[in-house]
Formats: structure tokens, C-alpha cells, sequence
């Protein structure tokens, strides 16, 4: 499946913005899943400083902005080929061990709501647990927008019963791993049916599992990912893959705008949710 993406993220500030860092990363790479046609960035009211792959091998670049811009715009854009490999995203590369994705992070770190809750998983052999961890969460956890934030944890997600694509990829890590699977978190695209212009992109997870390496699982879709989906960044979780973060000097106003379009160059179909 060829897919053409866009995706254009606009700060704006009602006075000059003493001094901005942003993070970016928004480029994708090759693998099992994809292959990357054409791609580019384009920065507008900023400067690359640097550009280098992180530990996870996420394409990571950092932009700074200060005096009178009053505006910041970053434009990813491009094709990449996709094909369903029935979620299996390969063996394990880069730098970073197995170990470290069992380890926990505040954002995964599980209480007593989570620890209740893998006490139900019930299933023989590694990929049936895993499925049915994900489907209880797709039956424990629904999707309403604007219910969390960035800084909501997995256990704060589970109390609360509901989320956003990001509080399901939590939940999924920091239960995978209670039951022994180093686990990780992916942010991408997703190609929908009924709409190709988006506000926000999509999160999931992966599971280590042996003999078959890297396994993917959406609880928010209660799929494994296919050929509609696209990968960025990955880490332990949200903070070490976020497409675009940073920080900025002085109490400014910020006005943010997000404009995704995802849409097939030619031929297939599908339809999830994009959280």
C-alpha cells in the first residue's frame, strides 16, 4: 500500500518568543514494515541546530527560534510504502537491550489498578496472552478525546476507564511487561476510510515475543497493525517517542495548530480509529 502523508504543526506566539527548543521526530525509516519513497521537513520561523539518531534510531533533529518570530512551522511530508506483515515489526536492532523495555517508566509504572487488572489475562502460549491483554483493555479503557494528557499516567488512564490512543499503548506496555514481555511504545500515522484530513497522529505498542521478535498490537482498534499503518519513533513510551516536543523561555501565549492528511496513492481501503 502506497501512502501519502502530510502533516503540518504551526506554533504562534502574540509576542516574541524570547527562546524556543523543539524536538522533532518526524521522519520514517525503512523496515519490515514500510519503505520510504520520498520524504522531507520543512521548518519555517526556526533553525535545525542538530540532526542525529537517538538511542531507539529515531531520526531526531533540534530546532531553536528566538527575537521577533512569531511563529514556528514544521511541514513532514511524503510517500511511503506499506505491507501487513500480520504485526510483526522484526527482531530487535539499535543500541538499546531487551532489558531496558521491562524496566519501568512514570508514565508506565503500574499501581494497584494495573496489577488487579493482569490478574484477569487468562490464556496459554505468548501471542494469546497478549491478544487477550489487548482486547481487555479495548473492553476496560474507552476512547474519549480530551479526557487525558501528555503527562496522564498509564495507572491515572486505568482509574479513570478512559483515554486516548497514548493512555491504551500505556496501559498495553505496563501490563506486558508484569507478565514478563519487554514492550514498547510506537507513534505513527494511520490511514482512515471515512476522512483523510486529521488533527492528531497515532500511538500503539509492540511486544517482544521470542522466535517472532517484535510484535505489534493497537488497543485502541483492538488490531494488530497492518498495512494502513505507518511508523515514526519509538521508545519505552510517549516521552522518548513524541513526533514534536521542547520548551521555550518567558510566559507566552501559544496558539498550536495540527493539520494531518493521510490518504492512499492508489488502490485498498481501511478503517480504524485515529486518536
Amino acid at each position: 500500500m502506497r501512502l501519502k502523508i502530510s502533516h503540518r504543526t504551526e506554533y504562534a506566539y502574540v509576542s516574541p518568543n524570547n527562546y524556543a527548543l523543539q524536538r522533532i521526530r518526524l521522519t520514517p525509516r525503512n523496515g519490515e514494515t514500510q519503505r520510504v519513497l520520498s520524504w522531507s521537513i520543512t521548518i519555517e520561523g526556526a533553525q535545525e541546530e542538530v540532526r542525529y539518531s537517538d538511542q531507539f534510531r529515531n531520526d531526531t533533529r533540534l530546532l531553536s527560534a528566538n527575537g521577533a518570530a512569531h511563529n514556528i512551522a514544521v511541514v513532514a511530508e511524503g510517500e511511503v510504502e506499506t505491507r501487513d506483515t500480520a504485526g510483526i515489526s522484526g527482531p530487535p536492532e539499535g543500541f538499546a537491550p531487551l532489558w531496558l523495555f521491562k524496566a519501568t517508566t512514570d508514565l508506565t509504572a503500574p499501581g494497584a489498578k494495573l496489577q488487579s487488572f493482569v490478574r484477569s489475562i487468562d490464556a496459554d502460549g505468548d501471542l494469546d496472552r497478549l491478544h487477550a491483554l489487548m482486547n481487555a483493555i479495548v473492553a476496560a479503557v474507552a476512547y474519549e478525546a480530551g479526557s487525558t494528557n501528555p503527562a496522564t499516567s498509564a495507572e491515572e488512564a486505568m482509574t479513570l476507564g478512559r483515554g486516548v490512543c497514548q493512555d491504551h499503548a500505556h496501559i498495553f506496555i505496563a501490563t506486558a511487561r508484569l507478565l514478563g514481555f519487554p514492550a514498547r511504545y510506537v507513534s505513527g500515522y494511520l490511514m482512515l476510510d471515512d476522512r483523510v484530513d486529521q488533527v492528531a497522529g497515532h500511538a500503539w505498542a509492540e511486544a517482544h515475543v521470542e522466535g517472532l521478535g517484535w510484535v505489534s498490537f493497537d488497543p485502541s482498534n483492538g488490531i494488530s497493525p497492518d498495512a494502513r499503518y505507518v511508523r515514526l519513533a519509538l521508545g519505552r513510551d510517549y516521552r522518548d517517542a513524541a513526533p514534536i516536543s521542547g520548551i521555550r523561555l518567558g510566559m507566552l501565549e501559544e496558539r498550536l495548530d495540527v493539520r494531518i492528511t493521510v490518504e492512499q496513492v492508489a488502490g485498498g481501503n481501511g478503517q480504524q480509529q485515529n486518536q
